[in-house]
């Protein structure tokens, strides 16, 4: 293990000192490459058994969606896990006071939300530092991240978290790169590309191509895409999940500096201790979760508004709706009568492809 962090440290080390220009591109795409290959080595051995991820790690997932609180230590993760959900996870004023995950739920507008208080992060936790590989291999799994800040605390904390959950693979609040690999039997290594390309040029692409051992690949650019881009696709075992920055005890700041924090991107202020602006957080998690409501009409009934079906709005077409509520159901459908805003006609009779829209009503006809 220890090889490979010197390793790591190494390249480190040789990419800070190496100017950026375009005479460099093909060198940094080769070191990128191997680094990124080196910090796969380091993650692997947790997913092999051995000695497991520690106790209260391997959470069950539950409801409809999972988010996770990830900070450094004493930033108030667990204050917020408390306030939000009544679900008690020790706090005090001295550091590492969580050492485990703890979770709780939270229902809002009839979505039941795992939040996951995580331990402390510190630096160095993606080569494995404290129970950093635990923490952020967690945080994978997660279809929101919250990273909390100190609003006392330097917000250079922020670009530290950001560097170690990208160092496991974690894209915040971006897409993945519109670009396709694909690996052939002959003919080289063939690069397209459908727009004007500023940092990858066919040498970079040959190099770190080679690094991973691939020699024949027809690879199409549909964007700028970076050398950490194409490695992202190579490697295919990136997250890409929507992060807000919550900056907590706003209590202990100047307007002024509230009014600048309000207008940064993705972000969120709060107070958890004096519970300031908490339904501000939950609306925009709301809003990051991007779930749809459907709601359900059993025939001759009315619809019940109380426990909806809560569908990702990637994956929310009718046929997923059946799925969600029994994974026989698309087996025995007929058609569906919908009621809501994907629909023109009040009831309108649809097929399972038909994509619906949040607070829809369904109601499935089975085959008799």
């Amino acid at each position: 293990m220890a090889t490979v962090m010197q390793k790591i440290k190494d390249i480190e080390d040789e990419m800070a000192r190496t100017q950026k220009n375009k005479a460099t591109a093909h060198h940094l795409g080769l070191l990128k490459a191997k680094l990124a290959k080196l910090r796969r080595e380091l993650l692997e051995p947790s997913s092999k058994g051995g000695g497991g991820a520690g106790e209260g790690f391997d959470v069950t997932k539950s409801g409809d969606a999972r988010v996770g609180l990830v900070g450094f230590p004493s930033v108030g993760k667990s204050t917020l896990l408390n306030k939000l959900t009544g679900t008690f996870s020790e706090v005090a004023s001295y550091e590492f006071t969580t050492l485990t995950c703890i979770p709780g739920v939270i229902v809002y507008r009839g979505a039941k939300i795992q939040l996951l208080d995580l331990p402390g992060i510190i630096e160095g936790a993606k080569d494995g530092k404290g129970r950093g590989r635990q923490v952020i291999s967690t945080a994978r799994t997660c279809n929101c991240i919250l990273i909390v800040l100190d609003a006392i605390k330097p917000i250079t904390h922020k670009r530290l978290i950001e560097k170690e959950l990208e160092g496991f693979g974690i894209r915040l609040n971006k897409e993945p790169p519109n670009l396709t690999f694909r690996k052939k039997d002959k003919g080289g290594i063939n690069l397209t590309s459908t727009v004007a390309n500023t940092h990858l040029d066919l040498d970079t692409v040959k190099a770190i191509c080679s690094e991973y051992r691939i020699h024949n690949a027809d690879i199409t650019l549909r964007c700028d895409a970076t050398a950490d881009d194409l490695i992202d696709v190579i490697e295919g075992s990136r997250k890409y999940i929507p992060c807000i920055y919550v900056i907590n005890k706003i209590d202990q700041i100047t307007l002024e500096e509230l009014e600048i924090l309000d207008k940064l991107p993705h972000y969120c202020p709060v107070s958890a201790h004096l519970e300031w602006n908490l339904d501000g957080l939950l609306e925009k998690v709301w809003e990051y979760l991007d779930l749809t409501r459907i709601y359900t009409k059993p025939k001759g009934m009315n619809p019940d508004y109380e426990d909806p079906v809560i569908l990702s709005s990637r994956k929310r077409t009718v046929e997923d709706f059946c799925t969600r509520i029994h994974k026989d159901m698309v087996k025995q459908f007929k058609y569906a009568l919908v009621w809501g805003s994907s629909v023109k006609h009040k009831p309108q009779r649809v097929g399972k492809e038909h994509e619906l829209e949040d607070e829809d009503v369904v109601q499935i006809i089975k085959k008799v």
